[in-house]
């Protein structure tokens, strides 16, 4: 087989996947489309193809371990970075960053095998920040808002990682284990941001171009139909492609409105208010012959759990973990589950009004009120950094556990083996009794248990009390001190990127595509019950009739206000500029400012050009550029976006200040 110059073999191009070009459209539930369209580029390589090729050129560049500093420091980002980012960047292939985070999760699975645990990871920080350079040149050569649909396009929309793949090898490689639903098409597709999340590319996730559609997809400016994992009440009916929104065209009830990350938000904290005042209530009367606060407690508190489960089930619990406040509303699910199972207990032996079911729901408490404190603070470093090493000091915590079961259960032993115990003075101590002596020597509260260690036996029971002193006291809680203060560094160093992460994972997961979000609970459990049969017995078409119309009905007046305020605030038609005076205070220095911020006319970039040709210019490209400029405008001022630009400008006799160059 020969190669062409540009690698990819000539018998294979025929089977390439040419799709369409998607032209980027506001597609209402009536199908009507707006004025903001962008076409798309085509495709040129299948998925599985770039998937494969990134990832031998991947494993052709590296195979020593290096970091992210490293990659950064000028020599090998000249020699390995840059040249990977100019082969693999083409303005008419918009899956390449998603080929990129696909092989970054390959690499970081595969740190299992320990001979190329290092190298790796050095891969998988490759091709992050290869993907981060990738996107970069997209969202300096595509500005506007065009060029918005275009990075929306690149980061949400769903690939499948077999398309292209021969029929075969899909046969063999697809996972069997993958719960398909039938989504007109869009099955087991992913998206890039997705990725990115999953295998927690904070750099990438942190820089300017994905924040630009994180931000735009948070106020609901760009609208696109999300994919998931698992509907409980799927409605596929209509898939919306990625567009710009526009409230003046839109219907005056939009129910699409309601999957927005920021007004869902919202309406999530007003549930969860809901939820805790019910709560509050029905402790506060929990002595009432009657309490009726308890039964709309545990109605409400259902469709809240079932709108938790449906959150975990619809992209994974492995990206619903990387939400803050996960393990608080998981906590709140399993006491609220044990609470149920044992007031039924209460009911049938008739403790209605002290039963131990309300004794369960009393530790409900702290998990409430602590759940406030991240709802109202999700971007606080503190509880980023809490969210972050609880899943160290959980981990720790059950392995100390495991651990030091050996020493209650030889303790225990030594207890049975020694007869005269029965006969002494307090005879033997309970289990009961040797997990509190223990327990009190590991947080160095009490030394009783050392004190009493004679009693199991005269050399065993002190050397086993004593060496559980020295592991769990000294050891293992020096060791979880270390390890939560090296993780709460980690955070504090890149604090920007991390609360860039977090607000990032809560977008994502804020658009939903299940249909029992529009629902609020307890009125969800009754949408379950009664669409999910009739959704087997009528047509795709009439369920998404009637679904609609039920959400509509529900949320009438949500739907209303959400639709007066876009149409009158979020994205107010511009107005004429109009020509008034420039305020510049009383300070001499306000014509320093206004200079650079005045358009620069044609012909004095072209003049400046002549002088100084970018092509002599030495302009070394790294990341930390665009970091600390933020904006696009100055991103772009590079040599080869500059040069380009200069190529483009046509004749060159038509500029005065060339004119009186030449002369």
């Amino acid at each position: 087989m020969e190669f062409p110059p540009n690698g990819i073999p000539s018998d294979f191009t025929s089977s390439f996947i040419n799709s369409p070009p998607l032209e980027y459209h506001d597609e209402e539930a009536d199908g009507r489309s707006n004025a903001s369209t962008s076409e798309a580029p085509v495709t040129p390589l299948p998925v599985y193809t770039s998937i494969h090729r990134v990832r031998r050129l991947v494993l052709a560049s590296i195979d020593d371990p290096y970091t992210l500093e490293h990659f950064r420091e000028p020599s090998l980002n000249a020699l390995i970075v840059r040249p990977l980012v100019d082969r693999l960047y083409d303005p008419q292939d918009t899956t390449v960053v998603y080929c990129l985070l696909v092989n970054r999760v390959h690499f970081l699975r595969e740190q299992s095998q320990l001979v190329y645990q290092s190298v790796n990871g050095a891969r998988a920080t490759l091709c992050e920040l290869v993907a981060t350079r990738v996107l970069r040149r997209f969202h300096e050569d595509h500005p506007g808002q065009a060029g918005l649909l275009l990075l929306a396009r690149i980061l949400v929309q769903g690939h499948d990682p077999f398309q292209g793949a021969p029929a075969h090898i899909e046969r063999e490689g697809r996972q069997l284990h993958w719960p398909v639903q039938d989504r007109g098409g869009h099955e087991h597709e992913l998206t890039a941001l997705e990725l990115a999340i999953v295998s927690e590319s904070k750099t990438f996730v942190a820089s300017s171009a994905c924040q630009r559609v994180v931000d735009a997809v948070h106020s609901g400016q760009i609208v696109y139909t999300p994919l998931s994992f698992v509907d409980m009440l799927p409605d596929h009916y209509k898939h919306r492609p990625i567009a710009l929104y526009d409230p003046h065209g839109a219907r005056l009830l939009n129910h699409h409105r309601l999957i927005v990350p920021r007004i869902r938000a919202i309406v999530e904290m007003v549930e969860f208010l809901v939820l805790l005042a019910l709560y509050v209530l029905t402790m506060v009367n929990r002595r009432l012959d009657y309490n009726v606060w308890e039964l709309l407690f545990c109605a409400y508190t259902a469709g809240w759990a079932l709108h938790e489960f449906a959150a975990i089930i619809e992209h994974g619990w492995e990206v619903h973990a990387q939400s803050l406040w996960a393990f608080l509303d998981t906590t709140f699910v399993v006491v609220y589950a044990a609470y149920l199972l044992v007031r039924v207990y209460d009911i049938a032996v008739g403790q209605l009004h002290d039963g131990f079911g309300l004794h369960i729901l009393c530790i409900a408490a702290p998990i409430l009120l602590t759940r406030i404190a991240f709802t109202l603070l999700p971007h606080n470093i503190v509880f980023i950094s809490l969210h972050a090493m609880m899943k160290d000091f959980t981990l720790v915590t059950f392995l100390a556990i495991w651990c030091f079961l050996g020493f209650l259960l030889a303790l225990q032993w030594l207890i049975t083996s020694d007869q005269s115990l029965d006969v002494g003075d307090g005879g033997a101590p309970s289990w009961s009794t040797v997990s509190k002596w223990l327990l009190w020597i590991w947080f160095g509260l009490d030394g009783t248990g050392i004190e009493e260690s004679t009693r199991f036996h005269v050399v065993f029971g002190p050397m086993l009390i004593i060496a559980f002193a020295f592991l769990g006291n000294t050891l293992f809680l020096t060791i979880m001190v270390a390890l939560l203060t090296n993780t709460f560094s980690r955070i504090i160093a890149d604090e920007a990127a991390e609360i860039r992460f977090r607000r990032t994972v809560l977008t994502f997961e804020g658009v939903k595509s299940d249909a029992i979000f529009a629902y609020p609970p307890p009125f969800n459990i009754i949408a379950l019950a009664i669409l999910l049969p009739v959704k087997w017995v009528v047509s795709a078409r009439r369920f998404h009739t009637i679904n609609v119309a039920l959400i509509r009905l529900f949320n009438a007046p949500i739907l209303l206000l959400i639709s007066l305020f876009e149409r009158r605030s979020l994205w107010a038609r511009p107005k004429r500029p109009s020509r008034s005076w420039r305020f510049t205070g009383f300070s001499p220095h306000g014509d320093i400012q206004a200079v650079f911020e005045t358009p620069l006319p044609e012909e004095v970039s072209d003049f400046i050009d002549m002088i100084d040709p970018m092509s002599e210019v030495p302009v070394l490209e790294d990341d930390v550029m665009s970091r600390l400029s933020g904006d696009v405008p100055r991103s772009r001022l590079r040599r080869s976006r500059m040069s380009r630009r200069r190529r483009r400008s046509g004749d060159d006799s038509r500029s005065p200040f060339r004119a009186q160059l030449q002369l």
